[in-house]
């Protein structure tokens, strides 16, 4: 029978949430051996946007120990030697197969057997892949997905065996187009694939997506709309060499990278957690129906004050926060008091060639669209608010200055009224740097 180990706090998942939770536990107080976290990645938590941005940039590689946890917000970066220093046990390479929350006690692959009196789940989400859906040819040798230090340093591998090569991105999402960016920087033929009628059609309006799809073309970057990668030539290697297109084109291919979402990893907690919305249902403190239980980040279903709905949210902000919320309101509970209720305020942003944005609150409602979005500006600055019910709700800059971009946070925190839609186009930023 395998050891059984026994601990105070387990944080499943060794993410960004898990790097970000173990912060907060040791500013909050920690004995040493009260905290494991177990990991199946082979490193420390990590800053995870790096790998898509970075990371892949051959002349100019970003690399461990660079983005540990928590250097991505500008924290102290958390080396192996840390987790140590702070009596916490971290247990890499080693997947949690079952969890039963009655008895509290985890299994991992090889066996091993742990107990918990609080568990924090920070599972993530894992990558969709097209041989879910049965796609030919999608195990063929150079097609990479990117969620794990592991798939982007496979990545680099490739980008310099066939460099100069040809490269496919399949989907045009967040990974699709800074991928797409990062290939093109170093110097590879890229082709975007992707089925919408624009690129990141879960938050852009087509006034925004024409911008950058304009901009991405004059970078000579091929984008290919309203269609989906149906299957895969090889060669005699198992080599991927085209992309058969569910239209009948083909695109030659060295390289194919596919960026077409994620799911919640929740199988562990299946039939003994209440779910909402593909994660597991937490109050505003991230606890779980199960007492002693907590979820954060992806996985976490949680009460959006802000819009008094139920919402999951897939971002490193929300990753970050949510774990030391949900830290304070474990360490606030044992001392019987209580911590004030997350009050989240959405927050995405990208960075791409010389491009920059960031966009804040809910993209619902009405839209308005300002400023130069001219794809061939020099320096293009243009945005867009949200209106809903006569307040902005929303709003998205690119090329703003910090304080511009601080402004429209405010801005999408405090809702101001809208009088008129075509004054609010032709104020732009000026609106919201009054409020």
């Amino acid at each position: 029978m395998a050891e059984e180990k026994s601990f105070k706090y387990v944080i499943v998942g060794g993410g960004v949430a898990a790097g970000y939770a173990a912060r907060e536990f040791s500013k909050q107080g920690l004995k040493p051996g009260e905290l494991a976290i177990i990991s199946r990645e082979p490193v420390p938590p990590y800053e995870r946007p790096a790998l898509s941005k970075g990371y892949i940039n051959l002349e100019n590689k970003a690399s461990l120990p660079n983005f540990y946890v928590c250097a991505g917000s500008g924290g102290e970066k958390q080396f192996p030697q840390w987790y140590k220093d702070n009596g916490i046990e971290l247990l890499l390479e080693t997947e949690i197969v079952k969890a039963d929350l009655a008895s509290k006690t985890l299994v991992s692959g090889t066996g091993q057997v742990f107990k918990y009196q609080t568990l924090i789940a920070a599972t993530g989400s894992s990558v969709t892949r097209l041989s879910d859906f049965g796609v030919e040819g999608a195990d063929a040798k150079n097609i990479f997905y990117l969620r794990e230090l592991l798939d982007a340093d496979e990545l680099v591998t490739a980008m310099n065996v066939k460099a100069n090569g040809k490269a496919v991105v399949v989907g045009g999402g967040y990974i699709g187009l800074e991928l797409s960016s990062a290939l093109k920087v170093n110097n590879m033929e890229v082709t975007m694939v992707y089925p919408e009628p624009w690129c990141m059609p879960r938050l852009f309006t087509a006034g925004i997506a024409s911008f950058y799809e304009g901009f991405y073309a004059n970078k000579g970057i091929n984008i290919v709309k309203g269609t989906v990668a149906a299957g895969f030539s090889t060669n005699s290697d198992g080599e991927v060499t085209e992309v058969i297109l569910k239209d009948g084109r083909t695109l030659e291919a060295d390289i194919v990278i596919v960026g077409v979402g994620a799911r919640p990893i929740i199988s562990l907690f299946k039939g003994q957690v209440d779910e909402e919305k593909g994660g597991l249902k937490t109050d505003a403190f991230f606890r779980t129906s199960v007492p002693d239980v907590y979820a954060v980040g992806d996985i976490a279903t949680f009460p959006m004050k802000l819009y008094n709905d139920m919402r999951r949210v897939e971002h490193v902000d929300h990753a970050r926060k949510s774990a030391e919320q949900a830290v304070k309101a474990i360490k606030a509970a044992e001392e019987g008091n209580s911590v004030p209720e997350y009050d989240y305020l959405p927050y995405f942003y990208s960075r791409a060639f010389n491009l920059s944005w960031q966009f804040y609150g809910d993209n619902a409602g009405e839209t308005v669209l300002f400023g130069d979005n001219d794809p061939t500006s020099a320096k293009p600055k243009f945005g867009s608010f949200w209106i809903k019910d006569g307040k902005l709700i929303g709003a998205f800059l690119e090329g703003g200055s910090p304080d511009e971009n601080k402004a429209i946070a405010k801005a999408a925190r405090e809702q101001p009224f809208v009088e008129s839609l075509e004054v609010l186009s032709k104020e732009g930023l000026s609106f919201v740097s009054n409020i």
